[in-house]
């Protein structure tokens, strides 16, 4: 996927339309090395509380982040797109973040303790 930097913006969409995309905050309870994978990345498992439950996401995120430092953070992700296979490991949701000016991924970061499972709005 080539980063957005720069890039117009979409077109114009309907509030129902973004209320499809089912965007929640969840706890990074595990952060792990994903070795297989072809750009460096992770495999998290993340809890979005008990109505989505916990998750595993693979994410591009090495460059500015260790996983020490991963346990316990708060990240937002789309959790209703379809799983995808990324090498080895089933992807459930989207961590979501931004590109740097390199093109790298920084993380939307939930500045404030926010409960784990809540929809973005």
């Amino acid at each position: 996927m080539t980063p957005l930097i720069d890039a117009p913006a979409s077109d114009r969409i309907a509030f129902d339309d973004f209320m499809k995309v089912d965007i929640r905050v969840g706890r990074i309870l595990k952060a792990e090395p994903f070795p297989e994978a072809r750009k460096p990345a992770y495999k998290l498992t993340i809890d979005f509380g008990p109505t989505v439950g916990v998750k595993k996401s693979s994410a591009q995120i090495t460059r500015h982040y260790t996983l020490d430092e991963l346990d316990g953070r708060l990240v937002a992700a789309v959790v209703n797109f379809p799983p995808r296979q990324i090498g080895p490991i089933m992807s459930e949701v989207l961590t979501l973040g931004f590109p740097d000016a390199d093109g790298e991924v920084v993380l939307v970061g939930v500045d404030r303790d926010a409960v784990v499972g809540g929809r973005l709005f």
